[in-house]
């Protein structure tokens, strides 16, 4: 529901949205892009923010608390100037499970050669190398499996001696300094949170990031310890739970009961758990998340090729078009942004792809769904809208919202009937940026009460283009005005009727 503004927003009312006629087509999934140095140029990014960006990625493996800092201020001064709302996700960086470095840089491995994982090696050679991760002596025995490099080199350890981790080659390669470790089917047991999260954490609630990614969870209090630690430092960023960690699919509901959001974080996942079994995990996260009214973002390797090409490959349109009909809420994009050559030619494909993918998506209200209790009354509001617009020939529905939830609830329908967010505040406009076909609207009434508000609301659709008089329009809002609490009330009306009478 609606009350007074308590933020210093000033972006502006006639901030455009792109009418929903049978020739242009609101594209309901989110775009991820992260941001680096191929996008630092302030003109690139802006035509980042132009062609489709909703929510920038700030990935803290990389950069100083201040050039982030830099980068958040500059992508939010830019997104006032278009009059649209784009959110800020801070993705921690997590345990650096990583070997030390070599001599000469890099060794070239071959199948049955030896190798040593030393504790105590600070330069390493053809036969050794030191660990950025000294526990990996405590975390494997005889017959482990051990993957490096994403999963390019496989060493099967023999022996386990004090500080030494005796291996056998078995897929040789090139590997050079730094790369990482993980162990086929997990187990590793590197604490989510490090030293350096911990002070990036305050980072990210000085700069009042919308989401905080945490990297490499492994049990639903890796989150809890997360959020605690964002509260402490002033944040009221929304959690998202990386699964990359074969322990986190074992944890997978606990972990969706905590957090508020997961990210499918297929590099790392895919080679614990082997990249076969990816694609079926990524369709069952995604579900879930689902089914519990979280957020899910699709990440990895999504257009991957347009780091050196201006086009994707045939497989990489499929792979961001198959998680779009699986009904995630966002796809990501990493190196392709950060650091390609084509940044904006790759978000321009991930759009125009999602598009044409939404296209062959078949409204739906689950059987699951029809079944479903309700505990709360805003929850109910929210199914009953989802419902009445699947039903009815429902142009769009206006939800006047404080925290964004009843909005987000609406989204997990398919309905194909768009969903604007009408709230005045700032942090709720950038929040739902990443929820599926839901648009924020900066809506500040000049009443609070009922009859004009929801005329105030029907007015400003109208003029942003997304209906026209005869539309049947849903709307929803908490009553008594004013009161913070939920939605409570559900009214449908015909554009242009009050006007007439």
């Amino acid at each position: 529901m609606i009350k007074g503004a308590r933020d210093s927003d000033t972006i502006s009312r006639a901030s455009p949205l792109l009418p929903t006629t049978e020739k242009t087509m609101l594209r309901r999934t989110k775009i991820v892009a992260t941001l680096g140095p191929a996008c630092s140029d302030p003109k690139i990014l802006d035509k980042m923010l132009e062609v489709g960006v909703d929510v920038v990625r700030l990935n803290f493996s990389h950069g100083t608390a201040e050039e982030h800092q830099q980068r958040c201020e500059l992508v939010r001064s830019l997104a006032k100037t278009r009059g649209r709302a784009v959110g800020v996700l801070v993705d921690l960086q997590g345990p650096k499970i990583r070997i030390g470095k070599f001599k000469d840089g890099k060794i070239t491995l071959k199948p049955g050669d030896p190798f040593v994982f030393d504790a105590t090696c600070t330069q390493g050679d053809q036969t050794r190398v030191g660990l950025d991760y000294p526990e990996l002596v405590r975390d494997v025995a005889r017959g482990a499996t051990l993957l490096l490099d994403d999963g390019r080199i496989e060493m099967w350890v023999e022996e386990v001696k004090g500080d030494e981790v005796f291996c056998k080659v078995v897929q040789g390669g090139v590997l050079s300094n730094n790369k990482g470790i993980n162990r086929k089917g997990g187990g590793l047991s590197a604490a989510a949170l490090t030293e350096k999260d911990i002070e990036d954490i305050k980072t990210a609630a000085l700069i009042k990031a919308d989401y905080l990614a945490v990297s490499f969870p492994r049990s639903a209090a890796d989150i809890v310890q997360a959020r605690e630690l964002l509260h402490a430092a002033g944040g009221r960023a929304w959690i998202v739970a990386k699964i990359e960690r074969a322990e986190a699919i074992e944890a997978l509901d606990e972990i969706l009961d905590v957090s508020d959001a997961i990210m499918v974080a297929r590099g790392d996942l895919g080679v614990e758990v082997g990249d076969a079994a990816v694609p079926a995990l990524q369709k069952r996260m995604t579900r879930m998340a689902r089914e519990k009214n979280k957020v899910v973002i699709t990440a990895t390797q999504m257009m991957e090729s347009m780091i050196e090409s201006p086009i994707p490959t045939r497989a990489e349109v499929s792979d961001v078009a198959n998680a779009v009909l699986d009904g995630t809420d966002a796809v990501m994009l990493s190196a392709e942004t950060a650091a390609g050559k084509y940044p904006v030619e790759a978000i321009s494909a991930m759009n125009r792809v999602c598009l044409e993918a939404e296209k062959e998506i078949e409204p739906a209200f689950s059987k699951g769904m029809l079944d479903h209790g309700f505990l709360r009354v805003d929850e109910a509001i929210a199914m009953s809208a989802a419902f009445t617009a699947l039903n009815l020939n429902i142009k769009a529905i206006a939800a006047m919202t404080q925290s964004g939830s009843t909005a987000l609830w609406m989204s997990r329908i398919s309905t194909h009937v768009p969903i604007y967010a009408l709230t005045p505040e700032v942090e709720t406009r950038r929040k739902v940026t990443l929820f599926r076909g839901v648009y924020p609207v900066n809506f500040r009434p000049s009443s609070h009460e009922r009859d004009q508000l929801l005329a105030e609301a029907e007015d400003e659709l109208r003029r942003r283009g997304a209906v026209r008089n005869g539309d049947l329009i849903l709307l929803t809002i908490g009553e008594p005005i004013g009161k913070p609490g939920g939605t409570n009330t559900l009214k449908i009306v015909r554009v242009g009727e009050r006007k007439k009478a």
